[in-house]
């Protein structure tokens, strides 16, 4: 039997290239394709649980706005479900929940921006417990692979202690790259949380 695999070799990586936000999130760009644009409603009008926005930026080594990052975002709903059959609770998520959506920064500023609800804490290998948060997966110009991240609610203390994976951050103005900072805006919870791909208070990544 011939070994062809031996003489394969690895394909060279690319990047998502220039274009990737108008491909994945054309209504954002100013392409009217679809009647209803994948991923912007998140939470849906029917869960319950605090209303709150997330918003931040997402730099660059040097501290500049990277503005054609997409972001995708996943969560749980307040109660800590999340709507796929693998959770045994996904009956119980309200009607209109996704619990994930597809974010691209305003062209000119950067400044990305999701409105939902806060998640609940999450049940996770082993029995434990794991804190409140929302999961990030990035993609833009000049990344290969996509950068996997986490959100945790900076007014969850006793939650954030206990969480398994921050756990495993030893220093703590690493950890502190995955902590949200909250403040209230015309009667509204807005959680702030700036990524950093690279350089001094770069983003914690996860392998996943």
């Amino acid at each position: 039997m011939p070994q062809t695999l031996d003489y394969l070799k690895e394909s060279p990586s690319q990047t998502a290239g220039p274009y990737v936000h108008i491909g994945l999130a054309p209504g954002a760009a100013g392409f009217s394709i679809f009647e209803r644009e994948l991923g912007q409603d998140i939470a849906g009008p029917n869960a319950e649980g605090e209303r709150i926005r997330v918003e931040g930026v997402v730099t660059d080594g040097t501290g500049a706005p990277v503005k054609d990052v997409l972001l995708e975002v996943w969560q749980a709903d307040d109660e800590g479900r999340h709507p796929h059959p693998r959770d045994p609770r996904h009956a119980e998520v309200a009607e209109g929940f996704r619990g994930w959506g597809r974010i691209i920064p305003d062209f000119e500023t950067g400044l990305w921006s999701f409105d939902t609800v806060k998640p609940g804490p999450v049940m996770g290998r082993h029995g434990r417990l794991m804190a409140p948060h929302i999961t990030f997966w990035l993609v833009a110009r000049g990344i290969n692979i996509g950068l996997n991240t986490r959100l945790y609610f900076g007014d969850e203390e006793a939650a954030n202690a206990a969480d398994p994976v921050l756990g495993l951050i030893e220093q703590v103005h690493r950890r502190r790259t995955l902590i949200a900072t909250r403040e209230d805006r015309e009667g509204r919870a807005v959680y702030r949380f700036d990524i950093r791909l690279q350089g001094e208070g770069e983003t914690v990544f996860l392998d996943i």
